[in-house]
């Protein structure tokens, strides 16, 4: 049985934007819904499609919206996964991470996504949202008064009740599409397979009794490696005796999708079975090292779980992922819920929740050891990867008793992942819950030894500072300022010389973006001093080098700036660390600006904002576009600098205070705003910069550097002015930007 004709087919043209997902298997029957939801979404800009769990939904949306013409979605398509997102206040994170957005703000994440659809024309596919209704609902209905060029396709089992919503409830597929479907995945399997007079009147009937749900489908299809049709059907006509689910009251096919998977699991064996409720406890995908060592032990032996995890991705139970260096795993939303009740009727979910926090917490600490090494861009990988499993992890620290200091512990050792791969706002978001819970709430945990108070004390302190840090680079001074003055009081008064030298350091970082240049450099010189004593030697204490190093060069120290750099840079290429290398190389070229060595600092700049567009640094990336500004107008092309101006202040919205408020850091990018003028005028400068403003993130790095690239095979001409002369003539600190503070460290 196979059709000559492929009228569901997306029709072929140029790529559009967006994240859908690319089909792996073939896309059976629904002609006549895709036309209908098509119509529906042309009427209304929200259409939800509901329907009961396996019946298909995401698949059919996903198909839906890959073709919608490009005319009504220029700016694409991009689906939502929100079926692993088990808190509504990641919901607006979790949309922002599929819109590639990074902002490193205080602005509400609402107000960040409002902001950037606003003047939009694309559609949003919203999957999986039935656990999160209310705060779907609330986000959804904003979205769309603020943008009228978005549509969305909302996915779930029932509607979103948002105002203009038109729902689109989807049926089980025709018996003439769902044996289609059992075959076609069959064939699969089974390269001999056909649907003919001996196995049509079977596989027919076993979609019937299935309700010709998809997801029912495609599980019995799966079991024709030791089944055949006719077995198939005789199985499930008992199956559905014995497993019916959901109450008397339940809906039928409600009733037939838990027997089905139901059958699935009594199919499996002992093992199977033990290892399926297990890996409910993941969220999202994992890997099989996670896997071995959370799921091993008690009836599973560690080695025996790639066995037992093959025999389950036969069965269709766990799925499989490509991703670049490794396989990773990940179960259906409705699969992974069945295990879960079937691991806490064995009364065993809270120790398996604790074997995944406990595997998490390894990985993350291996993760931020790994991070000073040549394996940072690996490192970075993983943790996004890992993201939802580590989100679960902080969330079960801090909401079970006895757990806050290590949720503390967590979210203080992903700094490296907040700070330096664009997460500041995520970010600030675990460490103000982490560092704002009662200490009370471990008082039942008997601690033992002073050493272990020591350690969990450790566990607060890091956090703070922390906390600090990333508050200094939203541009959020005074929380900032308070996270690090306890750090600091707390470390002196227990003797924690680790945490007490980081809050010196990120104490010294917030006088340096707020222009107090001799506390700073006296704040990092101490810090710097005890992080020599204490054997302190990683990414942080670089860039408590290459800090110290902008300070001196800010006051005309050049000379010593240039060698400190040049020193991290050293570091930097013997352990392989190119983070901390990104900003080492921006004071560098500072400097290589100051003497008029254009072709230079470009060459330094580029590498500079190449690093930080690669880490999604956004900060680091800014930076670098603001000076390469200057830099090409000194070069003699205003137009350019201009355009890039524009570019960079669409960038500094999502990152926080423009410049940080720094008359310092302030300074080259007035004086490059003043030549641009000049050269083009006010009106032709404002609209080269708004060019650059509508310019996307990508595009705008992507064209900067392609310019470096042309410019570094012509000859360069100096420009005739003295360029540190001039700044230094505008970076005198604004009264109101000083900071002020206690006493200086020491």
């Amino acid at each position: 049985m196979r059709r000559t004709s492929r009228p569901t087919d997306v029709p072929t043209g140029p790529p559009q934007p967006g994240n859908l997902p690319h089909e792996l298997n073939r896309f059976v029957g629904r002609a006549a819904e895709l036309t209908d939801l098509a119509t529906a979404l042309e009427a209304g800009r929200l259409v939800t499609v509901t329907g009961v769990g396996g019946v298909g939904k995401s698949r059919f949306a996903a198909r839906a919206a890959a073709g919608i013409p490009a005319p009504l979605c220029p700016d694409g398509v991009w689906r939502v996964e929100l079926a692993s997102v088990r808190l509504p206040e990641l919901v607006e994170y979790t949309l922002a991470e599929a819109l590639g957005l990074t902002d490193h703000t205080t602005r509400p994440p609402r107000q960040v996504l409002v902001d950037h659809l606003a003047e939009r024309r694309l559609v949003l596919v919203l999957d999986g949202f039935e656990h999160l209704v209310d705060a779907c609902a609330s986000l959804v209905r904003d979205l769309l008064r603020a943008a009228p060029g978005l549509r969305v396709i909302a996915v779930g089992r029932r509607p979103l009740a948002v105002e203009g919503e038109r729902v689109f409830p989807l049926a089980p597929l025709t018996p003439t599409d769902a044996a289609e479907l059992f075959a076609d995945r069959a064939a699969a399997l089974l390269p001999e397979f056909r649907l003919d007079g001996h196995t049509m009147v079977d596989v027919l009937e076993v979609c019937r009794r299935l309700d010709c749900l998809p997801l029912a489908v495609e599980l019995a299809a799966g079991r024709l490696r030791v089944l055949s049709p006719a077995q198939l059907m005789e199985r499930l006509d008992d199956r559905f005796r014995v497993l019916r689910g959901g109450g008397r009251d339940a809906l039928p096919r409600h009733q037939t999708l838990r027997t089905t998977i139901g059958w699935s699991h009594e199919l499996c064996t002992p093992q199977e079975r033990l290892l399926w409720a297990r890996l409910s406890v993941f969220s999202g995908s994992f890997d099989l090292e996670a896997a071995e060592y959370v799921c091993g032990g008690g009836g599973l032996h560690a080695d025996d779980v790639l066995d037992v995890l093959d025999e389950l991705l036969g069965q269709s139970v766990v799925a499989r992922e490509e991703t670049p260096g490794r396989v990773r795993y990940r179960m259906l939303d409705t699969v992974r819920a069945y295990g879960a009740e079937w691991l806490d009727s064995m009364g065993d979910g809270d120790r398996m929740r604790r074997r995944h926090r406990d595997w998490y917490m390894g990985l993350a600490t291996w993760c931020e050891l790994d991070w000073f090494s040549p394996r940072q861009g690996e490192v970075a990988a993983r943790i996004e990867a890992e993201l939802p499993n580590l989100r679960v992890a902080l969330e079960f620290c801090l909401t079970e008793p006895g757990e806050t200091r290590l949720g503390q512990y967590l979210a203080g050792t992903l700094w490296f992942y907040w700070a330096g791969c664009g997460r500041l706002s995520e970010g600030r978001h675990w460490l103000d819950r982490s560092v704002g819970l009662d200490a009370a709430f471990d008082d039942d945990l008997d601690l033992g030894l002073v050493g272990d108070d020591l350690e969990f004390g450790a566990a607060r302190l890091k956090a703070l500072w922390v906390l600090g840090y990333v508050a200094i680079l939203q541009g959020d001074t005074v929380p900032a300022l308070a996270a690090l003055q306890e750090c600091r009081e707390e470390a002196d008064r227990t003797g924690d010389a680790t945490a007490l030298a980081y809050a010196v350091h990120r104490t010294g970082c917030l006088a340096l973006v707020t222009d107090d240049m001799p506390r700073a450099e006296n704040l990092l010189r101490t810090a710097l001093t005890s992080y020599r004593e204490i054997g302190e030697l990683n990414s942080n204490v670089l860039m408590g080098q290459v800090e110290l190093a902008m300070t001196l060069a800010f006051q005309g120290e050049l000379a010593e700036a240039v060698a400190l750099c040049e020193d991290v840079r050293q570091v930097c290429e013997d352990h392989g660390e190119r983070w901390a290398l990104a900003y080492a190389l921006y004071v560098l070229a500072y400097a290589q600006w100051t003497e008029g060595s254009f072709a230079r600092a470009r060459a330094m700049l580029d590498e500079c904002l190449a690093i930080g567009h690669e880490f999604h640094d956004l900060l680091g990336t800014v930076l670098a576009m603001e000076l390469l500004a200057l830099v090409t107008a000194e070069e003699g092309d205003a137009a350019e600098a201009a355009v890039l101006q524009g570019a960079a202040a669409r960038m500094w919205p999502s990152v926080g205070l423009p410049l940080f408020g720094s008359a310092h850091y302030n300074a080259p990018h007035e004086l490059c705003e003043t030549r641009a003028r000049q050269a083009l005028g006010d009106a032709r400068f404002a609209e080269l910069a708004r060019a650059g403003e509508r310019l996307g993130h990508d595009e705008a790095v992507s064209r900067a550097l392609v310019r470096g690239r042309r410019q570094r095979a012509a000859t360069a001409v100096p420009h005739p002015s003295r360029p540190a002369e001039a700044v230094r003539e505008k970076r005198e600190p604004a009264a109101s930007h000083t900071w002020k503070g206690g006493e200086t460290a020491g």
